[in-house]
């Protein structure tokens, strides 16, 4: 099976590709110059000369937690039972849930492949030891269970300590993003002859605001500002991003001093859009929380070289969901049998320049920053602004390819579309209900 999946494509079943996987946090889709943003980002421009730039790349989820759970596992994030935020405060409900064993996860399925597999920077995926990294597949864990941190001392938003070894906190200096940059390079330097997963969960450009010459602010149980004291906070921003973007440049470098960038597939993405007041989300609507474009279109860059075609663009529409079903065709791993992906595999196009199926997409806001929804069919987008419990406020439709701002609601002339549109909302929302892993 490993052989007739792998050389499908082209790839030697004993020449499985290393997946390195690398998401920003809050991250815009007008912050970063391959998008013609206002930061400087050199490596990633190059990595985009070198690929495949997403113009229309979505996530699954409108904030971290539900986005990276529909990552690791292919399916929506309801399935799972995290639509929303887990917070990290202890009366929280919310604080006690998290990623259950009975979900799938791409490091489970790669690393029973024989894969090596690590995870270095934001987990936010169960503060319980029971959701720790190391209990879905990852060999190796460095970072932080919660939303955010300080990036010198660690702390996170209520105080606590927040900085792991696999499932045991222990802390270690350093600025947060340096810190999992070097955690990368010695994973690839320790994996370079065998096949490796490698996801580089990024806190940057996430608040607190620190740039790398920024001093530690937040002290366990101390006082102080959640989103940091730094006066001049998008200049704080601009130097995450670049700290971020320099990091990268070493990663890739790490991968041609050992002669195995081109055995690589690097997939760059957001876990959502900017928080507007901070990045830009360029010509979009709406910003992270939200199901407007802001909300949830992202940058994504995807390069192999040999393998994806130099400075590509597509206008495919595509999900963080797909990336789990992709790797593993790309690594010769079966699909998953009682865990059906609700992506799909993108390597027909990634590798061949085949056009993708038309299908749905979904978007069930997070019921906490922004309880809307919202369903894309080809160009054409329902939203959904508010629900008052189960009762929508009036759907509004627009056509994407003629107004990417969200500005011309058309539901009024286009009736009988926004009323499909809205009938397979509701089936999704009940379908993702059902059978949902309770918390």
């Amino acid at each position: 099976m490993l052989a007739v999946l792998a050389t499908a494509h082209g790839i030697a079943a004993d020449s499985r590709p290393n997946i390195v996987l690398i998401m920003a946090d809050d991250l815009g889709y007008g912050d970063i110059s391959p998008y013609d943003g206002w930061i400087e980002t050199p490596n990633l421009e190059a990595l985009a000369a070198e690929g495949l730039r997403f113009t229309d790349f979505h996530t699954s989820g409108n904030v971290c937690s539900p986005t990276r759970a529909g990552l690791l596992t292919g399916r929506y994030q309801q399935r799972a039972g995290i639509p929303g935020v887990l917070f990290a405060n202890a009366a929280r409900p919310e604080y006690r849930h998290g990623l259950h064993e009975v979900e799938h996860t791409f490091a489970e399925r790669l690393r029973d492949a024989g894969y090596a597999t690590a995870v270095f920077g934001k987990w936010h995926l169960g503060y319980l030891p029971k959701f720790n990294p190391v209990r879905h597949g990852f060999g190796r864990f460095r970072g932080f269970v919660s939303g955010n941190i300080d990036y010198v001392s660690h702390i996170d938003s209520t105080g606590r300590a927040d900085w792991w070894v696999d499932d045991e906190l222990h802390d270690e200096e350093g600025y947060f993003t340096e810190l999992v940059t070097g955690h990368a390079i010695r994973f690839i330097n320790e994996n370079k002859a065998r096949p490796f997963l490698l996801y580089l969960a990024h806190h940057a450009p996430h608040y607190p605001f620190q740039g790398p010459s920024d001093l530690a602010e937040r002290t366990v149980d101390g006082e102080f500002d959640p989103v940091g004291a730094r006066p001049d906070k998008r200049e704080a921003y601009r130097e995450m991003v670049r700290s971020m973007d320099h990091g990268i440049g070493e990663v890739v470098a790490a991968l041609k001093k050992h002669g195995i960038r081109e055995r690589t597939l690097i997939w760059f993405f957001s876990d959502n859009g900017a928080a507007c007041q901070w990045g830009s989300n360029g010509p979009l609507r709406g910003s992270k929380g939200t199901d407007w474009e802001g909300g949830h279109r992202v940058p994504a860059i995807a390069a192999w070289p040999g393998k994806i075609g130099a400075g590509a663009v597509t206008a495919e529409t595509t999900s963080t969901l797909d990336v789990m079903p992709t790797i593993l065709e790309l690594a010769g791993v079966a699909p998953n049998a009682d865990r059906p992906y609700d992506g799909i595999d993108l390597s027909p196009m990634l590798l061949d320049g085949e056009l993708l199926p038309a299908r749905q997409f979904f978007w069930g806001g997070d019921g906490v920053f922004w309880n809307g929804a919202a369903v894309r069919d080809g160009p054409w987008k329902l939203v959904i602004d508010r629900y008052k419990g189960d009762s929508p406020e009036r759907p509004m439709l627009f056509n994407l390819d003629h107004d990417l701002a969200e500005s011309n609601d058309l539901a009024t002339t286009h009736h009988n579309r926004a009323k499909r549109m809205f009938a397979a909302l509701s089936r999704w929302r009940d379908d993702v209900a059902s059978g949902a892993t309770p918390q």
